[in-house]
């Protein structure tokens, strides 16, 4: 699935300017002319210092971003850099490849290195000496034509550049910006995408269990719980999906792709207020409405995410019968129905799930899902929450078959999710 509007499609360009934010609501917006005198092209070294021991990485960043503000006649790509220049302490972890290397490294981007390809172009496995070591790498190239530009570029370097490291945050090793090239070289992640284990099954491979599950949605939330509540200021992901949760081989789950990351509010600013983009089916409605973003609507986006995991159902399916097609109002009534509840499960799991654990997600899917924005939990609580269950999930014996799942006792009441 391509990145969308969250009504319909839309033609974003090679070029990507940009989100068509009105001011940022932290700051006042001083409309910059098309001139392109050179005295308006200031390097960004003197206007944000990035500081950090890695000096060599830094002139590289304000190079990159120098480049392609030049390219940028209406200097969105400036304003949107300056936003981002204020996460973190500066230090600069990637580094600039040349495209030569990147070439050699991945057999001149043969097929056969080919991985997939996505909103931003082909990623192709490669291997590349880092440090006197040789490390797996994945090497995703901008299509020119395709649906993701320098804007996404830009956030993607920033971002990962300037956030601090975490365990459920992917790795950037470098860029590449040789001539009109555009390449990300990210960490090798072994096991794909969530989406490729669980929506992308191939036949007779096998699912994904229930406790494994659990631990790859404790772990999605983590990554955003680092965004929202670590960065200063906090960062709101806007396009969490299964095929962006990436899983080494030990399965635990990595945030990628964060071409459509903004930095969120400052202050006493409730949101920012920016085009509507996302993956149809994951969008907040407030948002999807109004525009105005917030990092509850992140929260809501997990919570289909995590329905997904639940029920091994897709966000919006078309193949499905029409009162089926939408996840989230497939969901709503029998989330209301404890009665309904085994049959909410995916069945691949084939009844081996603890019920208690399947009746506690459920309720946190629910809780994330609330159309009120203001009655989402905040991801830090939904770590929380899932901490407990996989632990508890860890410990607990399977339920038996849905088939023969007996209806609960009614002092289980609290179990219910939220309606």
């Amino acid at each position: 699935m391509g990145i969308f509007c969250c009504f319909q499609s839309e033609d974003r360009g090679g070029d990507g300017d940009g989100d068509g934010d009105g001011a940022p609501p932290s700051t006042s917006s001083s409309g910059c002319s098309n001139s392109s005198s050179s005295s308006k092209k200031k390097n960004l070294a003197s206007e944000r210092s990035l500081g950090g021991s890695s000096r060599d990485n830094n002139s590289n960043l304000v190079n990159l971003v120098n480049e392609i503000v030049a390219e940028s006649v209406t200097y969105r790509h400036k304003r949107v850099a300056d936003e981002i220049l204020k996460i973190g302490k500066g230090k600069v972890t990637a580094r600039a490849f040349t495209y030569g290397e990147l070439s050699e490294a991945t057999g001149g981007f043969r097929a056969e290195s080919l991985l997939g390809e996505g909103g931003f172009g082909p990623v192709y496995r490669g291997r590349l000496s880092i440090k006197g070591t040789v490390t797996e790498a994945a090497v995703k190239q901008l299509d020119r034509n395709g649906m993701q530009g320098n804007r996404e570029f830009l956030v993607e370097v920033l971002m990962l550049s300037l956030l601090a490291e975490h365990p459920n945050l992917v790795t950037l090793l470098g860029y590449c910006t040789d001539g009109d090239h555009r390449i990300l070289v990210y960490e090798y992640m072994a096991r794909g995408s969530l989406e490729d284990h669980l929506l992308d099954l191939p036949p007779g491979a096998a699912a994904l269990d229930w406790t494994t599950r659990m631990r790859i949605a404790q772990g999605a939330a983590r990554g955003l719980e680092h965004l929202h509540d670590a960065a200063r200021p906090p960062v709101i992901y806007r396009d969490f999906k299964a095929s962006n949760i990436l899983l080494d081989s030990s399965f635990q789950a990595r945030l990628s792709d964060f071409g459509l990351a903004k930095v969120g509010p400052v202050g006493d600013k409730t949101h920012v207020s920016t085009r509507v983009m996302g993956t149809y089916g994951y969008c907040a409605p407030e948002y999807a409405l109004t525009g105005k973003l917030t990092t509850c609507s992140d929260v809501y986006s997990f919570g289909v995410v995590f329905l997904e995991i639940i029920t091994g159902r897709r966000a919006i399916d078309m193949a499905r019968p029409h009162d089926e097609q939408n996840l989230v109002q497939w969901a709503a009534p029998r989330f209301k129905d404890k009665k309904l509840f085994a049959d909410m499960a995916d069945p691949l799991l084939r009844g081996a799930y603890p019920t208690k654990g399947l009746y506690q997600a459920l309720a946190i899917a629910a809780m994330c899902l609330q159309e009120d924005a203001t009655m989402r939990p905040a991801i830090s609580d939904v770590v929380t929450a899932l901490e407990y269950l996989t632990v508890a999930g860890a410990s607990s014996e399977p339920a038996p078959r849905p088939q023969k799942l007996q209806p609960p006792e009614d002092d289980d009441d609290d179990q219910r999710p939220a309606a």
